[in-house]
């Protein structure tokens, strides 16, 4: 078979896959270790007969619905190439607005991080990346996450960021005091378990534990927006994805709990997916 001929395959994946022709370009690379650049130039080549194999084997797990990033093994992230696994949810283009926003709240001067539940460590790499003056801490609950975002953080040889596995802000206390934290980010579990679209596409592969929580989704973040209030420093920023239909309760909730300058910000499917606040000691409620 040679490579224009393997391109084709992406016919079977129609009605599968939102994005068929992207998902064979992106295998057939895995297993030829080339650019999609490569597939192009030289429509001609003719795969060898362990690359077909490997080939027909990537494509008929993508026919089940295994997503494209566990069959190859990574994915992008902002500037960064991650390695995925089975164990957390694999990073997405919306989640970089987190980054963006992040980088526009933090000062020009060296400051500390906390990235809660960090998964492959995407958000806390890419912000450590961007900024090397800053200390940059990523959660996780999951040991074998905490190992993966650890493997990343070697191989893109940064130093400035660090991961500890336990709940939420469990393992802050261990290093750091309260009140420590310019900015704490996270990604949290925010889909209602009782959600249909869990059952469809891609989320079937990835692990419940860091797309559902309880209280139609809102149960982390409460959590993550209550106990913030102990780990950031006065003006320091709180944000948060979450949901498309989850922006006006987060707003109240952070209003509620005592932050200023709350906002929420949409991605660029123009859907609610950001909530971000500024702690205020002063504006402290009894709420929790």
């Amino acid at each position: 078979m040679r490579i224009d001929q393997a391109l084709a395959v992406s016919a079977q994946l129609e009605g599968l896959s939102d994005s068929p022709k992207l998902d064979v370009e992106l295998l057939l690379c895995a297993v030829l270790d080339k650019p999609r650049s490569y597939l192009f130039t030289w429509p001609d080549k003719t795969l060898t007969d362990i690359q077909l194999q490997r080939f027909n084997a990537c494509v008929q797990r993508r026919l089940t619905g295994e997503p494209i990033a566990h069959i190859v093994g990574h994915t992008g992230f902002w500037t960064l190439q991650l390695d995925v696994s089975a164990d957390t949810l694999i990073p997405r283009p919306e989640t970089e607005l987190l980054v963006e926003l992040a980088l526009a709240k933090l000062p020009v001067q060296p400051c500390q991080v906390a990235d809660l539940g960090t998964g492959t460590g995407a958000i806390a790499l890419a912000l450590a990346s961007e900024r090397p003056q800053d200390q940059v801490v990523g959660c996780d609950r999951i040991a074998a996450a905490v190992a993966l975002a650890e493997h990343n953080r070697r191989r893109l040889q940064l130093h400035n960021v660090r991961f500890c596995e336990g709940s939420w802000f469990e393992p802050l206390a261990t290093c750091f005091e309260p009140g420590s934290f310019e900015l704490i980010v996270s990604n949290p579990p925010y889909i209602d378990p009782q959600d249909p679209h869990l059952v469809q596409g891609d989320v079937r592969f990835e692990p419940a534990s860091a797309l559902t929580a309880a209280d139609a989704g809102m149960a982390d973040i409460r959590h993550i927006a209550s106990q913030a209030r102990h780990w950031l420093k006065a003006g320091g920023w709180l944000m948060f994805e979450h949901g498309y239909d989850q922006g006006p309760v987060s707003t109240q909730l952070l209003q509620t709990l005592g932050y200023t300058n709350v906002e929420t910000v949409k991605d660029y499917g123009a859907r609610d997916r950001v909530t971000l606040g500024r702690w205020n000691p002063e504006g402290v409620s009894d709420a929790e």
